[in-house]
C-alpha cells in the first residue's frame, strides 16, 4: 500500500548543515525535483490495501546512489545509513531507517520498468533544459558493449547441457528414471570442430526423441523444455556460434568490437549533448545489434526533453541511409564520416556532377546513359545504377584495354545513393567538417566513465531487461554527477567535493 507521508525535519536534521554546499548530492537536490517519480509509479501500488510501502522516489534515489558509487544492494543500504549526505539526498531524517536490501532488489525487478526509466531520464533532462543548464543544440550518438554475466559456451557443450536438462526435467516431473538412454559422446576427443557439433546434435536429437515418446500432455514442464530446445536447434545462428550460448542468460549474443575482436553480451547505445555531455536517451540490445537501428526512437526521446537538435555526430558505423534520413527528417545536419561499406567509389578515378547526374572518369570521358539494375545473389538483393560512358571516346582512350576489358566501353556500376554520398564525401574533406567533427570525441570519454566507474563494463544480472535497466540507471547516475559539475563550474569560488568510497569517481 502506497501512502505519502508529509516530510517533517526532526531536531537531528541540523546535522545536514555540516554538508558542504558544493557537495554533489546537495547541488543535484538544488536543481532536480524528483517528486515526479512518485506519480510515475503510482499505478504499481495499491492505495487501500497491504502493508505501507516505501516511496518510489526513495527507492529510485537509492538505485541512483548505488550506480553513482558502483555499490552492491547490501553496500548501498549500509553506506546510506551512515552517510549524512546520502540521507539528505534521500529526503530522510538522520534517525530514520532504510529499507532492507531485498526490498531494493524487488523494487528494481517488479516495480521499475524500462519505460519508467526512460521517462525519468527525459524528465531530469527536461528540468535541466528549463533551468538553462542545457543549451546545446548538437548531440552525439554511440554504442558500447557490455560483457554478459556468464561464460560463453560452445554449441557442443550447450547441447550436452540441454540434453541433461531435458532428462532432469522429465525425471523430476514424472518421478521416473529414464533407461536405455544413448551414451553421452566425449566431444572433446573429436579434433574436427564441425564433426563434434554434428555428433552432439545427433545425440541431443536422440534424447529428445526418447523423452518425447514417453511424455504425455500432462507433462507440461518437459514439453516446454523440449520445445525450447528445438527452438535453439532450429536457429541457423546456433551451430554457427552466433545464437544462444548460455542457458543462464539466453538473451546474450556474440557481437563484434572490431573486424578481428568479438565479445559476448549486449550493446548499449547512448545519445548525449555534445556541450554539456548529458545523456538524453539510452537503448540496450543483444550483442549482434547494428549501431543506429533505434536512432528514430532515440531522437524522438531527445526531442521530448525540449532540446532542439541542429547537429548529430557519430562514427562511420552510423553512415547508413536510414540514419541519414532520420536526421534529415528532424531538420538536423549529420556529421558522420563516410563508411567504405556503404560508399565504394575510388574518387581518384571518378568524379560526379550532381546537376547533370553524370560521372566523369580520370581521362575526361563523361557518362551518356543511366540504367537501373537489380541483382539477386546468395547474400541477398543488390540494386543501383549502371552508367555508360561514350563508346567512341572509350575506344580511343589509352586505358581502354585496362578498364573496359571485354566491353567496347566502360560501364560504371554504383549503388542507389552513390551520387548523394559523393557530395557528402567532398564536404568531409573540408576544414569546416574536420573542425566540427572534433565535438564527437566527448562521447568516448562518457563511455569510458560508465564502464570504469559505474559498473557498465559487465552485466550485473541476466537477460536483456535486467541489462537495459542497469544501463539506464547508470546513465541517470552520470547525468546527476554531470549536472553537479556544471553547477560547480558556474561558480568559480566553489569546488566539487565528491566523497570517495571504494572506487574513485572522476568527472568527465
Amino acid at each position: 500500500m502506497l501512502q505519502y507521508k508529509p516530510k517533517q525535519l526532526s531536531f537531528h536534521s541540523s546535522l545536514y548543515t555540516k554538508i558542504p554546499e558544493n557537495h554533489i548530492l546537495k547541488r543535484v537536490n538544488s536543481v532536480v525535483d524528483f517528486s515526479f517519480i512518485n506519480e510515475l509509479l503510482r499505478d504499481k501500488y495499491c492505495t487501500n490495501f497491504g502493508r505501507p510501502a516505501k516511496e518510489p522516489e526513495l527507492m529510485c534515489k537509492l538505485l541512483f546512489l548505488q550506480h553513482l558509487y558502483n555499490l552492491s544492494d547490501e553496500k548501498v543500504i549500509e553506506e546510506a545509513q551512515l552517510n549524512i549526505a546520502h540521507l539528505y539526498f534521500l529526503g530522510l531524517n538522520p534517525e530514520d531507517s532504510l529499507p532492507d536490501k531485498s526490498l531494493l532488489s524487488k523494487f528494481r525487478t517488479q516495480r521499475l520498468e524500462e519505460t519508467t526509466l526512460d521517462e525519468i531520464i527525459t524528465e531530469i533532462v527536461k528540468q535541466c533544459v528549463q533551468k538553462g543548464i542545457i543549451e546545446s543544440t548538437s548531440i552525439s550518438i554511440d554504442a558500447t558493449h557490455i560483457e554478459a554475466n556468464t561464460i560463453k559456451k560452445t554449441p557442443e557443450r550447450l547441447m550436452k547441457h540441454l540434453a541433461r536438462k531435458i532428462i532432469k526435467t522429465y525425471e523430476d516431473e514424472t518421478k521416473e528414471t529414464l533407461e536405455d538412454l544413448p551414451e553421452v559422446p566425449d566431444y572433446k576427443e573429436i579434433a574436427d570442430h564441425k564433426e563434434a557439433k554434428q555428433v552432439m546434435k545427433e545425440y541431443l536429437e536422440s534424447v529428445i526423441e526418447k523423452v518425447d515418446n514417453k511424455t504425455t500432455p500432462e507433462n507440461l514442464e518437459t514439453r516446454g523444455m523440449i520445445n525450447k530446445t528445438m527452438q535453439v536447434l532450429e536457429d541457423p545462428k546456433f551451430i554457427n556460434q552466433k545464437g544462444t550460448r548460455s542457458l543462464i542468460d539466453e538473451d546474450a549474443r556474440v557481437g563484434r568490437k572490431s573486424k578481428h575482436q568479438s565479445f559476448y553480451g549486449y550493446k548499449t547505445e547512448f545519445v548525449m549533448t555534445t556541450e554539456e555531455r548529458i545523456i538524453t536517451s539510452v537503448k540496450t540490445a543483444s550483442g549482434e545489434y547494428m549501431d543506429g537501428s533505434l536512432v528514430k526512437e532515440m531522437l524522438e526521446q531527445t526531442k521530448d526533453t525540449g532540446i532542439v537538435i541542429d547537429e548529430l555526430y557519430a562514427d562511420k558505423a552510423y553512415f547508413r541511409k536510414k540514419v541519414l534520413v532520420e536526421v534529415e527528417n528532424i531538420n538536423a545536419k549529420a556529421y558522420i564520416p563516410i563508411s567504405s561499406s556503404a560508399y565504394r567509389m575510388d574518387e581518384t578515378l571518378y568524379s560526379y556532377n550532381k546537376d547533370s547526374d553524370e560521372w566523369e572518369c580520370s581521362q575526361g570521358n563523361v557518362t551518356v546513359k543511366k540504367k537501373y539494375y537489380k541483382l539477386k545473389n546468395k547474400s541477398g538483393e543488390r540494386e543501383g545504377y549502371k552508367y555508360y560512358f561514350e563508346m567512341k571516346q572509350c575506344r580511343e582512350c589509352p586505358k581502354h584495354d585496362e578498364c573496359a576489358k571485354k566491353s567496347a566501353r566502360k560501364i560504371l556500376q554504383v549503388g542507389l545513393n552513390a551520387g548523394e554520398f559523393y557530395e557528402i564525401s567532398q564536404y568531409q574533406k573540408s576544414e569546416e567538417f574536420k573542425e566540427k567533427y572534433k565535438k564527437r570525441a566527448s562521447i568516448e570519454g562518457k563511455n569510458a566513465e560508465l564502464k570504469r566507474f559505474h559498473g557498465l563494463s559487465r552485466a550485473r544480472g541476466y537477460g536483456l531487461v535486467s541489462v537495459s535497466k542497469q544501463s539506464k540507471i547508470a546513465a541517470i547516475a552520470v547525468n546527476l554527477k554531470r549536472i553537479a559539475a556544471i553547477l560547480s563550474s558556474l561558480d568559480p569560488n566553489t569546488r566539487l567535493n565528491l566523497s570517495i568510497y571504494y572506487t574513485s569517481v572522476s568527472f568527465v
